[in-house]
């Protein structure tokens, strides 16, 4: 995924997500990455400021600053997303599920080939070409 000015866009990179956002999108950028709720990490964020205001607040400035906006166009649709989701939080399921469709593809190859290379295919191919 390149952008316009030739750079590559990761989807596996920390982002902030402004979409999302009530501040900066940090939490919801942090759930984003790690595949959780934005709710579940905002929670977790004012126990932190409740407990370590000090470092917790220049934590999330820091990040505010540091960390760039989602790109808009990081993924091109919905399945993409997901399956870079999938990839991001179980990769070995990810490649088994890669590894089962392949093999449905091979399978279906396969039958494919067994059937036009097979006599059948070529009588019914021989019927039709009678008819026309």
């Amino acid at each position: 995924m390149t952008t316009m000015d030739g750079s590559s866009e990761n989807p596996f990179r920390l982002y902030r997500n402004t979409d999302t956002r009530w501040i900066a999108g940090v939490c919801a950028g942090i759930a984003d990455y790690l595949g959780v709720g934005p709710g579940l990490v905002r929670v977790i964020a004012v126990a932190c400021l409740a407990l370590f205001f000090v470092p917790t607040a220049l934590g999330y400035v820091v990040l505010a600053l540091v960390l760039r906006p989602r790109p808009a166009a990081l993924f091109r649709d919905r399945g993409e997303e997901a399956f870079w989701r999938g990839v991001a939080t179980d990769p070995p399921e990810t490649v088994q599920a890669l590894r089962r469709k392949f093999r449905d593809l091979d399978e279906r190859i396969m039958r494919m080939e067994t059937l036009v290379t097979s006599e059948e295919f070529e009588l019914r191919r021989g019927f039709r070409d009678l008819g026309r």
